[in-house]
């Protein structure tokens, strides 16, 4: 019975100094500073388009519920554009080459059938 009370009164006296930690009670400068949250580090270079590289070295920060949706919104709208900007590209450059094939096909001359020479 001692031994149980003893252990009562042992996790009571445990409870009350974390308590007393966390709220800020006692010495020190107050309650436990509030931490910063992370923000989101575009890494994505602004001055040249994003390549492979870019997108496996992208990070985002974790936030109470996963990721912020306003940074990997953001990340995914830029990824978007530059792939449809890209994918036009592609199409206007296969349209030239298509073009220039087509200008380049070897043009068959028919080769004068000589006349009956009499």
């Amino acid at each position: 019975m001692v031994m149980f009370l003893f252990l009562v009164v042992a996790l009571a006296v445990v409870v009350a100094a974390v308590t007393l930690a966390v709220v800020g009670g006692g010495e020190g400068t107050g309650p436990l500073p509030e931490a910063e949250p992370e923000r989101f580090r575009d890494p994505l270079p602004p001055d040249r388009p994003v390549n492979r590289a870019d997108v496996e070295g992208l990070r985002f920060p974790l936030a109470a519920r996963g990721y912020r949706m306003a940074d990997v919104d953001d990340a995914l709208g830029r990824l978007g554009a530059e792939l449809a900007e890209r994918d036009a590209r592609i199409a206007d450059l296969e349209s030239v080459l298509a073009g220039a094939r087509a200008a380049a096909a070897p043009v068959r001359l028919a080769k004068p059938e000589p006349e009956d020479q009499q």
